[in-house]
């Protein structure tokens, strides 16, 4: 009786939350989850794992975890398969896994989790850049909503360009005890990057593929309205191409086999955490609170990463990335702002239009209904000129 009394009594306080406090909470804790993404792919890297088997292994853990709930949870939605649709995902799979997994690795084995973070930001304007040149989305420059747009892919531009382009001096290293860590750490080596600007450009060609992935989905959805069966199968031909890759290019056999129990742990957090349990929350977030909600936390988690990977990784951050790291997330708000401003836009122009309709209704109705009045108080018959 008693566990159940605290049961329930432990539901009924979850329950007394405040859903836009949840929001805020599982967005935080979504920002920590990927930011943990970012050093554990770092460590992989330092530990010597492949930058073709670990992307195979993190999208098997992914396929097998969403596999049953496409399956079971969009049975009734899902369409017929054609051939046009699996030519679609395959080329959903080399845009928005293969490439942008690819990009991402090779650009985070060269610069460091924290710039890896931050040129992420550019996204969002990224894809509204993409979306106006390929004229799915409009850009209206006599309104503030597109002007705000177009400033923020402006600044989100200057900042990969800066990030890109320039390092600068050291603006904060860490302490000495930070850069010899426990010997929990020990294995997660260091955040120092082989070539910086090589390393930049391969995160630029990251996000572009993540953006172009953005935007090409959308018509995709449209016409196979179920959204985790075409992440499931974008998750399928990611695999194949991966498979593909490494069987060319990764001869050595030694590199497919777990070395030790720091191997196996980031891989099992790039598949549960990074594309599991995090691709659900998500999920509910945007349902619940909307795209921009969720895109403006974005910024929290360079935060988190930065922390992060002084910590574990002993990272040090140069001026040329945190000037561009504040152009890109300006860039962000600006752009979201700007996306926002649009919506209230759009809505104020539906009620105007609803209202208008809804007035030409009530001019036809009285007009209809005068016509009517005048027509039945005239007489049936003419009147008689004849005396009776």
């Amino acid at each position: 009786m008693a566990d159940t009394g605290g049961s329930s009594s432990s539901s009924r306080m979850l329950c007394s939350v405040p859903e836009r406090v949840q929001l805020h909470l599982a967005m935080l804790t979504l920002q920590f989850g990927y930011a943990g993404f970012h050093v554990v792919s770092r460590a992989a890297l330092n530990m010597g794992i492949s930058k073709l088997v670990f992307p195979v292994y993190r999208n098997i853990i992914a396929l097998l975890l969403l596999l049953p709930f496409a399956y079971f949870l969009e049975k009734k939605e899902r369409p017929g398969m054609t051939l046009n649709f699996l030519i679609q995902f395959f080329l959903l799979a080399l845009i928005g896994i293969t490439a942008n997994q690819g990009f991402y690795l090779l650009g985070l084995d060269n610069t460091s989790p924290t710039f890896a973070s931050a040129i992420q930001n550019s996204v969002p304007a990224i894809t509204f850049l993409m979306a106006a040149l390929l004229r799915i989305e409009k850009v209206r420059i006599n309104r503030k909503d597109g002007i705000s747009k177009v400033l923020g892919t402006i600044f989100c531009v200057a900042g990969a360009s800066v990030i890109t382009l320039y390092q600068g001096p050291t603006i904060y290293s860490p302490a000495p005890h930070l850069k010899q860590p426990t010997q929990l750490l020990v294995s997660l080596g260091d955040a120092s990057g082989k070539n910086w600007t090589l390393g930049c450009i391969y995160l630029i060609g990251h996000c572009l593929s993540w953006s172009a992935w953005l935007v090409l989905q959308a018509p995709v959805l449209k016409k196979y309205p179920a959204r985790l069966s075409v992440t499931s199968y974008t998750c399928f031909f990611g695999l194949i191409q991966f498979l593909i890759i490494a069987a060319i290019f990764e001869r050595d056999t030694q590199a497919w086999v777990f070395h030790n129990g720091g191997e196996v742990f980031t891989i099992l957090y790039a598949g549960v955490v990074a594309s599991g349990i995090a691709f659900a929350v998500q999920i509910w977030c945007i349902d619940r609170g909307g795209p921009v909600f969720v895109a403006v936390y974005q910024p929290v988690q360079t935060l988190v990463v930065a922390i992060m990977a002084s910590i574990a990784l002993g990272e040090e951050f140069y001026l040329g990335g945190i000037i561009g790291a504040v152009l890109i997330i300006v860039g962000l708000y600006l752009v979201l702002w700007g996306k926002s401003e649009e919506k209230k836009f759009a809505l104020q122009e539906k009620a105007l239009i609803q209202s208008t309709t809804q007035e030409h209704g009530i001019t036809r109705i009285t007009s209809s209904s005068s016509h009517n009045k005048t027509s039945l108080t005239q007489p049936l018959l003419p009147p008689s000129t004849e005396n009776v």
